[in-house]
């Protein structure tokens, strides 16, 4: 399994559709990748000092060809096109890999 962390910086003035974010683009992108490899998505809001982290998105895939299809795929552009109804802040990505 590949996980691929999606966090957005920010502070508390950041504007950030939370209940969207958890109720729509979630369940979005379980449905949009899940046909590619996806295991599970879901995501948390950091408690206290977030080290300017605002919201952190865990996504695991099957291994690293199904993240590379799911990112591939035509169902993708609607995962971002949701993001910017979430927020104009851009995501950053980051790969967890098992030793």
């Amino acid at each position: 399994m590949i996980t691929m962390l999606v966090t957005y910086a920010g502070d508390e003035q950041t504007p950030f559709d939370r209940d969207h974010w958890i109720n729509v683009h979630f369940p979005l992108v379980r449905d949009s990748w899940g046909p590619y490899g996806l295991v599970s998505a879901g995501g948390f809001f950091p408690q206290g000092d977030g080290a300017g982290l605002i919201a952190i998105g865990v996504v695991n895939f099957l291994d690293a060809a199904a993240m590379e299809a799911a990112l591939n795929s035509p169902e993708t552009a609607r995962v971002m096109a949701d993001v910017n109804i979430v927020t104009a802040l851009k995501p950053q990505r980051s790969l967890l890999k098992p030793l």
